[in-house]
């Protein structure tokens, strides 16, 4: 058993996307190999409707994966083959976008104004750079949650965990999406396959994830040592944990508990020539999907 080594630890930047929705980056347009299989991560939570109610309108989608986690209100969304639903609090949509789509993401607060939720990008290998669209949508009540005997709670929205399996399947990066929560002052170890890549990121509460380089880590030791916990020593809101590799990931929760998104993926290792949405394996093909875009064939027929 090796504990991942923590590779990097950074908060979440204030950015706007869309039509002027302000939300948080964990990681997108930088270096694509750091997290590979996934190019982006956003935090769109806000309780101002104005800062969110204009939205993610119509936009071209090309050779990844969109994934849409809600936690509170609603997103609704319609795209260019004639889709359309909305998605509700617990709800997630795994959008694969293969050829060519042209979609709007519309979100809405809740009865008290607030909304909250993330995407995540995965790229999609060369083979299936072209693959017809498809959604996997999932309702809340449909995602599996365990819970432990010490009161933690896992979410399994894609992958097998625990003996459970989520309900969204047959996704090229063979991920797993775990929403964990572990409850104050608990200390919890959960297995991750050596060949993915992970991350964690924090976005209620606060905890302590032990490094390779000091297995017990700082809260451990604390702990050990019967001292109390320091709010400064926790990952909390906001914060993306960047593992390298190994087959466990230890947390520690602060005095408030923690939950947090624990999620990996295999590495494609594939050229990525990106620009904005539309992200494939060479500048030609970029080329390509631009000039589609302007004559009006970027859709492709369904086979």
């Amino acid at each position: 058993m090796s504990i991942r080594p923590i590779a990097a630890h950074r908060k979440a930047i204030p950015t706007m996307e869309g039509a002027g929705v302000k939300l948080h980056r964990a990681f997108g347009f930088q270096d694509p190999e750091e997290l590979d299989p996934f190019l982006l991560f956003d935090d769109f939570r806000n309780d101002r409707p104005a800062d969110f109610l204009k939205g993610f309108p119509w936009h071209p989608h090309r050779g990844i994966e969109t994934i849409t986690y809600v936690l509170a209100g609603t997103v609704a969304h319609g795209d260019s083959l004639g889709n359309e639903g909305t998605l509700g609090a617990g709800d997630v949509q795994w959008m694969t976008a293969g050829s060519g789509i042209l979609h709007q993401e519309m979100p809405k607060g809740n009865a008290k104004g607030q909304m909250h939720g993330f995407q995540l990008w995965a790229n999609l290998p060369s083979s299936l750079k072209m693959t017809p669209p498809r959604y996997q949508d999932v309702q809340g009540k449909d995602i599996p949650e365990i819970v432990d005997d010490d009161g933690t709670r896992v979410k399994v929205i894609v992958g097998s965990f625990w003996g459970q399996r989520g309900p969204v399947d047959g996704i090229a990066a063979d991920p797993q999406y775990l929403d964990i929560f572990v409850p104050a002052g608990k200390k919890k170890t959960f297995k991750i396959d050596t060949y993915r890549r992970a991350f964690a990121y924090v976005f209620d509460g606060a905890g302590a994830f032990a490094d390779a380089s000091a297995p017990s880590g700082v809260l451990l030791e604390k702990e050990v040592a019967g001292e109390e916990l320091n709010i400064r020593d926790l990952s909390g809101n906001r914060t993306l944990i960047r593992f390298g590799s190994g087959d466990e990931v230890t947390v520690q929760a602060g005095p408030d508990g923690i939950r947090f998104l624990l999620i990996s993926g295999a590495p494609i290792q594939e050229p990525v020539a990106w620009h904005g949405p539309i992200v494939m394996n060479t500048r030609d093909e970029l080329i390509t999907a631009m000039t589609e875009l302007r004559n009006g064939t970027f859709i492709k027929p369904a086979h």
